[in-house]
């Protein structure tokens, strides 16, 4: 068992996914059918053996509070172990003040009561696979102050846009950090996600909220890389960051790929998530289902290629699916053809019979809409 406590936080202000985020905070998205967002940073902790799991929340809860409960189906030690979630002073996800700083000096009476020595910060808008007990073994053995994960890719011109560059010296040391404008292929990418003690974090989180009301924790570590120790570690994996319709798209789509799929997935680390007690999908005759992700509760009568399906979606006869993704509920009706396309919840594409796009500008139909 870790001596660490686990927060996971919400997303930064350059994160912004229209359509999808009017309904819903980021973390509670769905993701590959079955899944939310919040779901990988909490599953990751608690297979670290971090029993103890605070999630920031700034605007539309509603749907993220019903999904995480009581936390049990996180694997969760039920006698030691705790998941809270900890608002925000303010609920309005276009507060100009809105910021994780803000919202941890909210909760901080929370944060100084807790007994681990150590906090792991992680964003909710990541996907990645993570032992975090590893990173803390790291940060204890370098005697770093902090330490912080990323990642190399050798995208950045086309991919991870807006998120931070990490600048290490030769000694994986923490020079700066600064936003990814897509000027350069390879960079290190920060997974935002650091380890440090609660005494320097709380410490830390104070600084930045006199330092200026609009910092973000990210702010006060890049100010504080001259006088503190922080190193940078690599990860490595499949990693995709949700901060845009088009890298939400993206993520589901990339992980229709088997080997990009068992980058991401392993048995002995599970993924956990709220589950439903759903009937088996139903698949009707003479249909071509290839290459997909479906979910419980369906009913397939047309085809589906390269594509998420959500749980309870209704396929009717003749529709075709290529390369969507598709959330709970949905029902494309007969003969409709969709391709590049995210649906959400409960939408009925039933009078118009074809919607596509190209997979660089994939369509977005409104939750609860009737095309």
């Amino acid at each position: 068992m870790c001596d660490a406590f686990g927060i996971v936080n919400f997303e930064t202000a350059n994160v912004n996914i229209k359509g999808l985020g009017d309904y819903r905070p980021v973390s509670a998205f769905s993701f590959l059918g079955r899944y939310r967002l919040v779901d990988f940073p909490i599953s990751n902790m608690s297979n670290s053996g971090i029993n103890h799991i605070k999630v920031l929340v700034k605007s539309n809860p509603r749907s993220l509070v019903e999904h995480l409960g009581t936390g049990r189906h996180y694997n969760i030690n039920s006698k030691r172990g705790k998941l809270h979630i900890l608002p925000a002073a303010s609920l309005d996800d276009k507060d100009f003040y809105n910021t994780d700083v803000n919202a941890l000096m909210y909760n901080l009476n929370t944060i100084e009561d807790i007994s681990q020595k150590y906090v792991v910060l992680a964003p909710s808008h990541m996907v990645y696979r993570q032992d975090f007990s590893k990173l803390l073994d790291i940060h204890m053995e370098s005697g770093a102050d902090i330490t912080m994960l990323y990642q190399n890719v050798d995208n950045a011109k086309e991919a991870f846009i807006d998120c931070d560059v990490v600048n290490l010296n030769k000694q994986k040391g923490l020079l700066s950090l600064e936003r990814n404008r897509g000027n350069a292929k390879a960079r290190a990418i920060s997974l935002e996600t650091y380890v440090l003690s609660k005494e320097l974090f709380i410490s830390l989180v104070k600084k930045a909220a006199n330092t200026s009301s609009l910092y973000w924790f990210r702010d006060i570590v890049n100010d504080m890389c001259t006088e503190l120790d922080i190193r940078g570690v690599a990860h490595r994996g499949f990693v995709a960051c949700i901060n845009d319709f088009q890298s939400y798209y993206k993520g589901n789509m990339e992980l229709l790929d088997y080997d990009k799929g068992e980058d991401l997935f392993d048995d002995n680390w599970p993924f956990y998530t709220r589950t439903n007690d759903s009937c088996p999908t139903q698949y009707y005759k003479d249909i071509v289902v290839r290459h997909s992700i479906i979910s419980n509760g369906c009913t397939i009568e047309g085809n589906v290629i390269n594509s998420v399906i959500g749980r309870g979606v209704e396929v009717k006869k003749g529709a075709v699916i290529e390369n969507s993704v598709i959330l709970p509920g949905a029902v494309i009706g007969e003969n409709v053809h969709i391709n590049n396309v995210v649906v959400d919840k409960r939408a009925r594409i039933v009078n118009k019979k074809e919607v596509c796009s190209v997979s660089e500008h994939p369509l977005y139909v409104k939750r609860n809409d009737k095309i």
